[in-house]
């Protein structure tokens, strides 16, 4: 429940000698004067805008977030902004203590799916890579689909809506350079994440020494705006950051050093919020990086992109694992498959591919939470709900489900055969296959800490791994494909 500014401090024991909470205006300004550096140089520092602090003068609301970013700067410089000034108590909101048996509240439910992120959590997402094959398998199957590409000049064209850490886009790389060796490629990659963003840059060096004739492209705007590489509200457009680098030298490790001199942009720019109505990240500053090698950059005039008229037109989108798998078909048809289904050339194709269990993995989280199935909605959901989400663009479209044998493909977490059998599992194999299990199914953090608490969950885990005595998982694939005129 919201209460009374005096109330708020009172609980918060925020306020100062005088009995008022603290304002961080006065800690900025101090801070500022005690340094010698403008107001508008502290914003660009701390929040990237030059306008913060005229805003908060002018009574604009600050957010958690927000100051928590403020706080951190000052903090590297030896100074402390307040806990909880002045600008931060409207947003503050306190709720009564539970009851000690009170029954849980549906909405509240409700609000914590809504702003569950399970792929924001990092040691889960790394540990599952690191151990299971999904990437690399992924990759294979998007690599089926070059056979049927057509592309025309100026380049094949491919957009990778979510890069991750990158290894399926190299990998698609490396086999559009088998299959297309001296055709000039771009290539964009969407990702919101900085980490993610640092990970596929580091492996980019090596496709840009085989196949020079390569733009690159990473971005970190919506589904609905990256693949034309801008954004749709004119005001944000008119802030779009549109950074072009020329790589010079002629060895990967000539690249390697100008890619990890990026670093501060990358910092800089690659902030990210979460949406407080969906619990989405969402970028702070929308940004457009373009790398190439200057010496193709005559080969690439026609490649590279111009800021304000870049095309869509691709010749193969991949859309791997690119939505939560308990959201409903609607909402992901209208706010990934569909925009990403315009963003196609005649010709072009689409592969989606998430999970869609049936596999020991389930029976893992199924030992814990019995009845538990994320898998709601296959790809004959989603398709259908893409095609009324296009409507009479529909028309335009081939919407191919394929059959189980086709579409339905498995892929392992890396163990030898001695480490799954018997009762000497060892702890770590353990771990590895309840970590992949519950990233996989998307449990969320709340029920994984009261599992923790117990051991029921590697009870469940080592009975799964004693039966089968391997663990795996499975994906299905599904293709979009425009026709041709």
């Amino acid at each position: 429940m919201r209460v009374e500014a005096s109330e708020q401090r009172r609980e918060e024991g925020a306020a100062d000698d005088s009995g008022e909470a603290p304002a961080l205006l006065d800690a900025i300004g101090a801070f500022c004067r005690a340094r010698g550096i403008a107001e508008s140089t502290f914003g660009r520092l701390a929040v990237n805008d030059g306008k913060f602090i005229p805003r908060l003068r002018d009574g604009a609301r600050i957010r958690p977030e927000t100051l928590a970013r403020v706080a951190a700067f000052m903090a590297r410089h030896g100074a402390a902004a307040p806990a909880h000034p002045r600008e931060l108590q409207p947003l503050l909101r306190f709720a009564p203590r539970p009851a000690p048996a009170a029954a849980p509240d549906p909405a509240e439910a409700r609000d914590r799916q809504k702003n569950f992120r399970f792929f924001d959590n990092r040691q889960k997402y790394l540990l599952f890579v690191s151990t299971c094959s999904e990437k690399a398998v992924i990759a294979r199957r998007v690599g089926q689909e070059l056979q049927n590409l057509r592309p025309d000049p100026p380049a094949l064209r491919v957009f990778d809506a979510g890069m991750g850490d990158g290894t399926v886009l190299t990998r698609v790389m490396r086999q559009m350079h088998r299959r297309f060796p001296t055709t000039p490629f771009y290539v964009v990659g969407k990702e919101i994440s900085l980490e993610d963003v640092r990970l596929s840059l580091d492996k980019m060096a090596d496709r840009l020494f085989e196949h020079p004739a390569t733009v690159l492209v990473v971005t970190n705007l919506y589904y609905s705006e990256a693949p034309w590489l801008t954004p749709r509200d004119p005001a944000i457009a008119n802030g779009l950051t549109w950074k072009e680098v020329r790589l010079t030298g002629a060895t990967s490790d000539d690249f390697a050093v100008q890619i990890g001199a990026l670093e501060p942009f990358l910092s800089a720019h690659w902030q990210a919020r979460h949406s407080p109505k969906t619990g989405n990240p969402i970028y702070e500053r929308p940004t457009v990086m373009i790398l190439y090698r200057d010496d193709m950059r005559f080969l690439l005039h026609d490649v590279i992109p111009r800021q304000g008229r870049a095309n869509a037109g691709y010749d193969l989108v991949i859309a791997s694992q690119p939505y939560r798998l308990r959201v409903t078909p609607d909402f992901k048809a209208g706010k990934v498959v569909a925009p990403l289904s315009r963003a196609l050339r005649p010709g072009g194709r689409l592969i989606g591919i998430h999970s869609c269990g049936g596999d020991p993995g389930l029976e893992i989280v199924r030992g814990v939470w019995p009845g538990e199935n994320p898998y709601l909605h296959g790809r004959r959901e989603i398709l259908a709900a893409t095609r009324r989400a296009l409507g009479r663009e529909a028309r335009h479209f081939s919407f191919i489900a394929q059959s189980d044998a086709r579409s339905i493909f498995r892929y392992e977490m890396h163990t030898l055969p001695s480490e799954v059998s018997g009762a000497g599992i060892g702890t770590s194999t353990l771990f590895a296959a309840w970590n992949a299990a519950v990233y996989v199914n998307q449990i969320d953090d709340e029920r994984l800490t009261d599992a923790l608490g117990g051991p029921g969950y590697l009870a469940a885990t080592r009975a799964v791994l004693n039966r089968y005595g391997r663990l795996w998982f499975q994906d299905e694939s599904y293709i979009i494909a425009r026709r041709r005129a």
